[in-house]
């Protein structure tokens, strides 16, 4: 286990400089002057000039990215050109909501999901599988931005159930974590049909059939317990995508977390919070495949970690 976690912490590191040198060059390559978005349409040259020096965009690229890895390595994550503010408080300042977005994101994901594949994979070939397919994919290709608005004049508007904006409590992420759950859940219900699929075809399920275990049993004690690997293996994945927080829902739903600083930094090219927010996702990534790469071996005591 140890020589195991060493081995990914130094991939891990390998892929987040990665994700630094890419990030960093594609912010420098994008055809706009940062030193003039701060600057202003009307500022004269003289006074970009002082601003670009002054935020040291006139150095050096490869010095630019060596001051930015020291300190990266410090813990400092830079100062917003536009904000002035240390990225790392505006981040740690959006960050609960987006936790808890990702928390009832996934959970939406979870409830849905699995519990329609399940079913779908004991019906496989009937009317009902094929009703749960058709709503998974419907699911899955429903923008986000339509579902959410659908929500919100339903349960917001109509019913007046749950606020329309903002992070203001459990009531508040309900409709976010439902749009989102909507179409992680299609996502989840068809590998969790798939899998379950071929699990209730092997030699060890029809064994457990003829020692006369009833049809709950085999199916959620037998058949789960292999067929959830790769649900497991999802939730790592939406871990990170959650992390840098999705751009549409939470612009429909006002919600203050990570996306929506990094599309307002990205709108006025605000390099250090892009940067931010960018190494704070591939954290999410890394570690949330790390963390579903540890949970396997419980859920299926035949996989060993080396």
């Amino acid at each position: 286990m140890a020589r195991y976690l060493a081995r990914r912490l130094v991939q891990a590191a390998l892929i987040l400089v990665g994700v630094t040198i890419i990030t960093f060059l594609l912010t420098h390559l994008v055809p706009a002057d940062p030193a003039r978005m701060v600057a202003g349409r009307n500022a004269s040259l003289d006074t970009v000039e002082s601003i670009r020096h002054q935020l040291g965009l006139d150095r050096p690229l490869v010095e630019q990215y060596l001051r930015y890895m020291g300190g990266l390595l410090q813990g400092d994550l830079g100062r917003s050109y536009i904000q002035r503010i240390d990225v790392a408080e505006l981040i740690a300042a959006r960050l609960p909501a987006t936790l808890a977005l990702l928390a009832g994101a996934i959970l939406c994901e979870l409830l849905i999901g699995i519990p329609a594949g399940l079913f779908a994979a004991t019906q496989r070939g009937r009317f009902a599988d094929r009703a749960i397919m058709v709503a998974a994919f419907s699911g899955v290709s429903a923008p986000q931005f339509v579902v959410g608005l659908l929500l919100l004049y339903v349960f917001a508007f109509g019913l007046g159930w749950f606020p329309t904006r903002g992070f203001n409590g459990v009531d508040s992420l309900v409709l976010p974590a439902m749009t989102l759950g909507i179409l992680g859940g299609g996502w989840y219900a068809r590998m969790m049909r798939s899998t379950m699929v071929d699990v209730l075809r092997q030699d060890y399920i029809r064994t457990a059939w003829a020692k006369g275990a009833g049809g709950t049993r085999v199916v959620l004690v037998h058949g789960l317990r292999n067929g959830i690997l790769p649900i497991v293996a999802m939730i790592g994945l939406d871990i990170g995508i959650f992390m840098n927080g999705v751009v549409v829902v939470e612009t429909v739903f006002g919600w203050p977390g990570i996306g929506q600083l990094a599309w307002q930094a990205i709108q006025r090219l605000d390099v250090p919070i892009i940067m931010g927010v960018t190494m704070v996702a591939a954290v999410g990534v890394v570690l949330g495949n790390l963390v579903a790469d540890l949970i396997a071996p419980f859920v299926d005591p035949r996989i060993k970690l080396r």
